[in-house]
């Protein structure tokens, strides 16, 4: 899901830089980064891991990262967020002026860029991919993370190769927000769309041969349950700072290995290249070996920008029948539960120490947003059994444990994924440290693609889960931070803020959003993780470093803190012959 479903939040980087896009226009030639101007050899294979089957092929029809893999090799964006400058680069935009204060924007295409499939690429595929992701019947993951307050862009093709984009608002970072849609083949996909059936378009079942798109790679084989296998589109429009078409290798192979302990074993061993995930604090010592002995590379990139999260079920009405009702979606709960958990211990226990405390929905690596002041949540058990005692949560028989007024345990379910270690470790710490204060947490460890269903289908308790962001300016986050947006994790889509509490967020973000003044925008952001402190919704504990390997055969990558670290610039990835 990406805060964006990178999975269900992009359930998916370095400081912020506005550049091209807050200046007005932009006219610089897309380069390869890495090593650049050298000259790479083409050819080679890499094969990668993947935890998870894709949802779908149809990106804006999903967002886990399986599917946003997909993505990233067979399609291409108007213009793309560098994950390591963090900068705004043209793609298949090849420039763009601004006017009416910045409401609107004049893009120009690259020119004699076709689909995979030989068709040229228009503007009408630019208007025709908005039409897509915003059409109701779509019902898009991806489309209120392309919204201002509920309003959509504005998108028209004044001719072939220009099209204008009109904001409902102003914006402050801009085109920034195109990097969030992939653009579709209107020549494939219209029938669909006109059917009402582009939601199920290119599912599984869809041929390969059928996926046509605009990135460096085309989908050529899928194996359900073992493979998907990429090989070079050779339409694909880049070249590097010499002259050489991309992308650089002929095939990428993304085996499908649920279990990261095979995964590793699969690295180590040489039998794949890289991981799409980083490497797992258990997975280290193993990792180090092999790269000490010079099979891999092995990157230490900082602390991540999110930290996995804790989450209940807020939904109104949710617990309406159960006599949990009155205690479950209270903030006393929470706040206890975030006293209650011993974050060094947790760092230390789920991590291996290679992690940080975090009381808050930004790392400390997010540097541009990070609220310093925001309030924390100090390690105090004694006060969190005074919090759960307010919402007449207390051990009434003396046995350790808490109960409600009705003397029922104080009892609820705690939803993980199965076969990530970090994560059920995550689950388990949780679990014993509020035992220490009387409630009693059940750990349920789901395959990936149930707990996503039942996230999203608000049949849970409680989840402890990683989605991540897709940017680190909170404005291209939306669907996170609006009561409306469809990765707002502990109660989505909401018609009307729920609580107070949110629609006084939705009121400060949607004035974040449009504040030309950097300045007030930080301010904004401020107050906003000030009530986030306050409220809770969900819980963080530890950021993790985040570590990445790659066999030493792979050349010039450029690795980034975001999801996925490695293969977000697929395109310009070597391999040594």
């Amino acid at each position: 899901m990406t805060r964006h479903t990178r999975n269900v939040r992009t359930f998916t980087t370095a400081a912020l830089a506005f550049v091209m896009a807050a200046s007005g226009g932009c006219r610089s030639k897309p380069r390869p980064g890495g090593e650049a101007g050298a000259t790479m050899s083409h050819g080679g294979d890499l094969v990668v891991s993947v935890r998870t089957e894709p949802r779908t092929f149809n990106r804006l029809a999903a967002r886990d990262t399986s599917t946003d893999l997909v993505s990233i090799l067979t399609q291409a964006k108007l213009v793309r967020i560098n994950r390591v400058t963090q900068e705004v680069e043209p793609w298949l935009a090849e420039s763009w002026t601004r006017s009416d204060a910045g409401l609107r924007y004049t893009i120009k295409l690259r020119p004699n860029v076709t689909f995979s499939d030989g068709h040229p690429f228009t503007a009408d595929d630019v208007v025709f991919s908005f039409e897509a992701v915003y059409d109701e019947k779509t019902g898009s993951a991806l489309a209120d993370s392309l919204q201002m307050g509920g309003r959509k862009l504005r998108v028209t093709a004044a001719d072939p190769s220009t099209v204008v984009v009109a904001f409902p608002a102003p914006f402050a970072p801009g085109l920034r927000i195109l990097d969030n849609l992939p653009i579709v083949p209107r020549h494939k996909l219209e029938a669909a769309l006109k059917a009402g059936t582009f939601a199920s378009a290119w599912g599984l079942s869809t041929p390969p041969a059928d996926i046509v798109g605009l990135g460096p790679f085309v989908l050529s084989e899928y194996a359900p349950g073992q493979r998907l296998v990429f090989t070079r589109n050779t339409h694909y429009w880049r070249t590097d700072a010499s002259g050489t078409p991309l992308p650089y290798l002929d095939r990428v192979t993304a085996d499908i290995i649920p279990d990261e302990s095979a995964e590793i074993l699969s690295l180590e061993s040489g039998r794949i290249d890289m991981t799409f995930s980083s490497v797992a604090p258990e997975s280290y010592a193993l990792v180090k070996r092999a790269a000490d002995a010079g099979r891999v590379k092995l990157m230490d990139l900082g602390v991540a920008y999110d930290a996995d999260s804790f989450w209940f079920n807020l939904k109104p009405g949710a617990f309406a029948a159960d006599a949990r009702a009155p205690w479950l979606q209270r903030d006393e709960l929470r706040l206890a539960i975030s006293m209650a958990v011993d974050r060094q211990l947790f760092a230390d226990t789920v991590f291996l120490g290679a992690g940080v405390p975090v009381y808050g929905p930004e790392t400390p690596s997010n540097k541009k947003w990070y609220a310093a002041d925001a309030p924390r949540a100090p390690h105090d058990p004694a006060r969190a059994r005074v919090l759960l005692g307010s919402v007449g949560l207390s051990d009434r028989n003396g046995d350790g444990a808490i109960e409600d007024a009705g003397n029922r345990p104080a009892r609820f379910t705690l939803l993980t994924q199965k076969g990530r270690p970090s994560l059920e470790r995550g689950a388990a710490v949780i679990r014993d440290e509020l035992k220490k204060v009387g409630l009693v947490v059940d750990v349920v460890s789901l395959e990936a693609g149930a707990l996503i269903q039942r996230i999203l289908s608000a049949t849970y308790d409680s989840v402890y889960f990683d989605p991540g962001t897709t940017d680190t300016d909170p404005a291209i986050n939306p669907d996170f931070w609006f009561s409306s947006g469809s990765a707002h994790l502990w109660n989505m889509m909401q018609k009307a803020p729920a609580t107070e509490w949110e629609k006084r967020i939705d009121e400060l973000m949607a004035r974040q959003i449009a504040s030309p003044d950097e300045a007030e925008r930080k301010r904004l952001f401020d107050e906003v993780q000030r009530i986030f402190a306050e409220h809770l919704p969900v819980i963080y504990f530890v950021a993790p470093r985040v570590y990445v390997a790659a066999s030493a055969r792979v050349t010039n990558l450029m690795p980034a803190v975001s999801r996925p670290q490695l293969l977000w610039a697929a395109d310009t990835i070597a391999v040594k012959q």
